[in-house]
């Protein structure tokens, strides 16, 4: 990379755009370095690896749940529109919060205004530390030298169950999540009362994207490590 390329990135905005917020964490998970992985370590990867379910993406708002008959059927959210299918006659959506998101103080920390927030189960998902967050470069929360950069998410994962709330924001306040949220896989989940009953609306979940995945649908199949 050139050093006018990194002066430009060095020279962001403190709130930066999507894409050049994917921009600068690229050149900053560059310049970490490599940890070394023994044999055994690979070869854990590659046993969890086997054991993960396949994964059917289906259209928007098709589904009735989460089916786990040895394959995972889930609904992905790729645009305002296919979360606007969500939305509740009153104009709510409901989101579904992991990690920080399970404390009420947090939440309202970043949706000010949400109602209705409440104690659910999702079954068939799992937390897993898979990413760097932009977010935590352009906050200063990460850590490179100890390489402290991990941020949380969940993935699918047959015959496993989270602990999320629930809460519902205005139809207002979609564009912002998903700009906010721009290196998860937006799902359409159906969570459940902690006594097995599932609730009257789907909900928005930020799960794990692949690299592959990410670069694919996020940066319209464009690597950006080749610019």
């Amino acid at each position: 990379m050139s050093s006018a390329t990194q002066l430009c990135l060095s020279s962001l905005p403190s709130i930066p755009s999507p894409l050049s917020r994917l921009r600068l964490l690229q050149f900053q998970l560059q310049n970490l370095p490599r940890p070394q992985y023994s044999s055994a370590f690979h070869s854990l990867l590659s046993l969890q690896s086997d054991r993960r379910p396949a994964i059917r993406w289906t259209s928007p708002i098709t589904m009735s749940g989460i089916h786990l008959t040895g394959q995972l059927e889930l609904s992905e959210l790729r645009d305002e529109s296919e979360f606007e299918k969500l939305l509740s006659p009153s104009g709510l959506i409901s989101i579904c919060g992991f990690g920080s998101l399970l404390s009420e103080r947090s939440a309202r920390s970043t949706f000010p205004n949400l109602k209705n927030f409440r104690v659910a189960r999702l079954n068939g998902f799992r937390r897993v530390y898979a990413h760097a967050a932009p977010i935590f470069f352009e906050r200063g929360i990460a850590k490179p030298e100890t390489k402290e950069i991990s941020s949380l998410s969940v993935e699918p994962c047959e015959g496993e169950s989270l602990i999320v709330t629930v809460f519902e924001i205005q139809q207002s306040e979609i564009p912002a999540f998903i700009e906010r949220e721009l290196e998860f896989r937006f799902l359409a989940v159906l969570p459940r009362t902690l006594d097995g009953k599932p609730l009257n609306n789907l909900a928005v979940l930020c799960a794990r994207y692949s690299d592959e995945e990410f670069f694919h649908v996020r940066c319209k199949g464009s690597n950006l490590s080749q610019h």
